[in-house]
């Protein structure tokens, strides 16, 4: 497989802030995508977004948080790139919700 391009779209209101770590140039969030680059679901998704759990978490049988959706939108090999949803306008977003 080449190249691809994905969208990723997560509800930072999912998001555990308690799995956040403080690194040397900021604040940082490991997050997990799985995509299948052959198909889609009913929304044109090609996978999600999981916030990743410590190994501890990980092996008591967490499962991390859903935070979002993935969608192949250009794939190398000549392959034509898959339609996109128009972006969301700056005017949509209220940043009294914004958890940061």
């Amino acid at each position: 497989m080449g190249k691809i391009g994905v969208e990723l779209k997560i509800n930072v209101n999912n998001i555990d802030k308690t799995k956040m770590y403080k690194g040397e140039k900021g604040n940082y969030l490991t997050m997990t995508a799985f995509i299948d680059t052959d198909e889609q679901d009913q929304y044109g998704n090609n996978g999600m977004i999981t916030q990743k759990l410590n190994k501890a978490d990980s092996d008591a049988g967490q499962k991390g948080a859903i935070l979002g959706n993935s969608k192949v939108f250009w794939q190398e090999q000549g392959q034509a790139p898959q339609p996109s949803a128009p972006p969301q306008s700056a005017n949509d977003f209220d940043t009294a919700d914004c958890p940061f």
